[in-house]
C-alpha cells in the first residue's frame, strides 16, 4: 500500500496518507472554482484512520450548496488548503489532489456540479459525471 504526503506551500501543514483513496472526484461548483482559484477543485477521499496529520491549521466553515458544512483546513502563513473535512461523512478526510503534487495520482472517477463546468473542460470519459 503507498504512502503518500501531502503538503502546504512550505511544508508546514502536512496529511500523509497510506493505502488508496477510497474516492477521487473533481467538483465544477462556484465554491470549489473560488477556493481553489481554479476552474475545479480535484479531492481524494480517505479514511481518516489512514491519514496522520501533523502541523498548525487554520479552519474555515463553508456551506454548500445543499446546505451541508464542509470544514476547510489550511496553513496559517501560506494559505494552501491541505485537507477537509465534510458534515456527514466523519469517517473521511478528503485533501486536494495538488497538495500531493504527483502527477501519478489516479484519475478522477467522479465529476460533479457538470452544469457549472467550463466549456472547455473535458473529465475523463470513464468518470461517473453528475451534472
Amino acid at each position: 500500500m503507498p504512502d503518500r504526503v501531502a503538503s502546504c506551500s512550505c511544508g508546514q501543514l502536512k496529511a500523509r496518507v497510506t493505502g488508496e483513496p477510497v474516492r477521487v472526484s473533481i467538483c465544477h461548483c462556484l465554491a470549489c472554482q473560488r477556493r481553489t482559484g481554479s476552474v475545479f477543485g480535484q479531492q481524494a477521499r480517505f479514511r481518516r484512520e489512514d491519514v496522520s496529520l501533523s502541523g498548525a491549521s487554520s479552519e474555515y466553515v463553508r456551506v454548500g450548496d445543499e446546505g451541508s458544512h464542509s470544514k476547510f483546513h489550511f496553513c496559517p502563513s501560506c494559505g494552501s488548503t491541505v485537507y477537509y473535512e465534510s458534515e456527514g461523512m466523519e469517517e473521511y478526510l478528503a485533501i486536494p489532489v495538488g497538495a500531493f503534487a504527483d502527477p501519478s495520482f489516479p484519475a478522477p472517477l467522479v465529476s460533479v456540479y457538470e452544469a457549472r463546468m467550463h466549456s472547455w473542460v473535458i473529465p475523463p470519459p470513464d468518470a461517473e459525471h453528475i451534472p
